[in-house]
This record gives C-alpha cells, structure tokens and sequence, in this order.
C-alpha cells in the first residue's frame, strides 16, 4: 500500500513538474516567431491614435506609416497584410506590454536609445523615421525659433524622452519654462488647444499629426529647428534574434526597393530582371528567404501588398496625405537625406 502511495505520489509530483515547466517554457520561450504562425497573426502594438502613423476609423479600420510597417511585417510571414492585428498602447505602457508579450512588436513611434534598449531588454533592429523634438506655437505669439521661447508655458507628455530633452534644452540655453505635464496625449493636446500652456512640444512628425485635430489648425506653426536626435524605430524583444532578423530586413528590404526602383505597381516586371541587386531583392537569386526562415518570395510579398519605403511614406505622411511632411532627412541616401540600408550581399 505505502509502495503504492508513494508511486502515486511520485507520479503526481512528476505531473505537476512537467505542467509547471510547460508553463515556464512557454513563457519564456523566446521563439516569437513560432508562437506568431501558430496564432496565425501578428500581434502589433501601436499608437492610440496619431494621424499619419497609427489611427483607426469609426469602423475600427487602421491606417497609418506604423501600421503599413506592420501589415508588411505580416505579409513578409503570411502573404497577406491582414494578418497584422493592432493593439493601441499608451507611452507609458507600451514597453511593459511587449515585455510581458501582449504584443510581438511596437511600431508606435518610440526613439530608441540606449537607456531604453538596457532598462528594458529590448532591442531597436533599425530606424524607421529619422526625428527629432521641437514646437509648437500659436502664430500670435510670433516666434521664429526655438530661442525665442523663454518665459513659455510648455504642454508635454510624461513618460515620453520629449520631456527629458524639454528640460535639457532650456537648461542648455539658461532659458525659463513652466511645465504642464500630462500622462495622455489627447490631454495634451486639449490643454494646448484650450490655452492652458502657449507652446507644446513633441516629436517634430507628431506635432504635424497634431495639428491636425487642433480646433483651428491654421492658427498654429510648428518652429523650423530640432532640439533632439529622435530615431523612431519597431522594438522587439532581446534574445529573440530571428524575430529581430525579420523585423529588421523587413524595412530594409522596403529601402532597398525604394532605391532600386521596384514598386507595388512594376513588382512583376522586377521578378524578370536580370540585375543582380534586383535578383536578390526578389528572390530569383539566393537564399535570403529561407535564411529568415520565411520563403523565397518574402520581400516580393511585402512590395506587392505594401510597397516600398517611399510609397509608404508618401501615402502616409508624405505628400500625398494630409500632413505632407518633407522627406528631409529620411530621404534616401543618394538623394540627400540619411534612410540607408545594407546590401543584401
């Protein structure tokens, strides 16, 4: 009977090991890539809603350059963009949330930076809009740079890099602001609307999705000066190398096609070409692929239902959306701006 006891208890501790250790493995199993075909989506945290990067229309339908990134990450994996589902995120959540995996991605314009890369565990695979802080001021108050704004009354979100680079700037400067800090950017945007501050300061791209809503946007200019270095990047996870792989050469296959002259309308055509580069790109030469662990056709995918950075750009944020941000420094390299990415050989 004891021998028996025993047995049944051994068995019942073996169980509960292997139970917890499923438990504990899928945790921390760092195989997002895995985890994303079996879901059979990809989990993509975004912006809760900034025009020309991440917003969704009152049928919950979302549009946007960080969305598009995203949708291209899904097409690379499933040849259909759809595949992406979007998970609006705070800035004061966002990091904790791909940590704990509530996403598999942040494509929600978040400057990468050392600090975060450490404090966080994560990783910043590439750059995918070149920034920098700057700000807003109603056209009344007639200023013309940012060394103008001493004595200012300054709306910023907490919790954002924006607020440590507002503190940096005026100290440099033995300049004097007063602070009004808010922890959501629809508060922000009101208390600098409603006249609570007279200058709001965020990302320079972000101010021109602002402005938008603002309930007289004419009335406002953004000041032509940055006061930061702010390079917007998708975060993933660290010790998650063939996840990071594929978010990475995602855009710097929608780079390279830019540079190549391969688009969503003559991506046909490319798939003939003869050029090396071009080969390479496409799949008709190479591995490139299946070394991702994705197919032949993996950029080919992304070009087709995406298209290149440019196309994405433009349609977003460029000129032919409402916002019509210049290319300035995320112009291509042969072109005058900085927005360069390896060669796929």
């Amino acid at each position: 009977m004891r021998t028996f006891r025993g047995g049944l208890l051994i068995g019942l501790a073996v169980a509960v090991l292997v139970g917890a250790l499923a438990v504990i493995y899928e945790f921390y199993d760092t195989r997002t890539l895995k985890r994303t075909v079996r879901r059979g989506e990809v989990l993509c945290g975004v912006n809760k809603g900034l025009p020309g990067f991440s917003i969704p229309d009152d049928k919950g339908n979302w549009t946007g350059f960080d969305v598009d990134f995203c949708r291209a990450v899904a097409a690379a994996i499933f040849d259909d963009p759809s595949k992406a589902k979007f998970v609006p995120l705070d800035a004061s959540e966002r990091f904790k949330e791909l940590q704990s995996r509530k996403v598999d991605i942040l494509s929600r314009n978040s400057t990468w930076s050392m600090a975060r890369e450490l404090d966080y565990d994560l990783y910043f695979p590439a750059v995918a809009y070149y920034d920098g802080a700057g700000f807003m001021v109603p056209r009344s108050r007639n200023k013309e740079t940012s060394l103008d704004l001493n004595g200012s009354k300054v709306c910023v979100q907490a919790g954002t890099t924006t607020l440590l680079n507002l503190t940096d700037y005026f100290r440099a400067n033995n300049m004097k602001f007063e602070e009004v800090k808010l922890d959501k950017l629809d508060d922000v945007v009101k208390a600098y609307d409603t006249g609570k501050c007279d200058t709001l300061t965020a990302d320079v791209s972000q101010l021109y999705a602002l402005r938008l809503n603002l309930s007289k946007p004419g009335d406002h200019m953004i000041l032509p000066d940055m006061i930061s270095k702010e390079p917007l990047a998708p975060v993933v996870r660290q010790r998650d190398d063939d996840w990071m792989m594929i978010v990475k050469w995602t855009l710097y296959a929608m780079i390279n096609a830019e540079e190549l002259g391969v688009t969503s309308e003559n991506i046909d055509e490319a798939l003939k070409s003869k050029k090396p580069e071009v080969m390479r790109l496409v799949g008709t030469e190479g591995n490139y692929g299946e070394q991702l662990g994705l197919t032949k056709d993996w950029a080919v995918r992304i070009i087709r239902h995406v298209g290149n950075y440019g196309e994405m750009y433009e349609r977003n944020i460029g000129e032919k959306s409402k916002l019509k941000i210049p290319r300035g420094m995320n112009q291509l390299w042969n072109a005058g701006g900085v927005q360069y990415a390896p060669p796929m050989r």
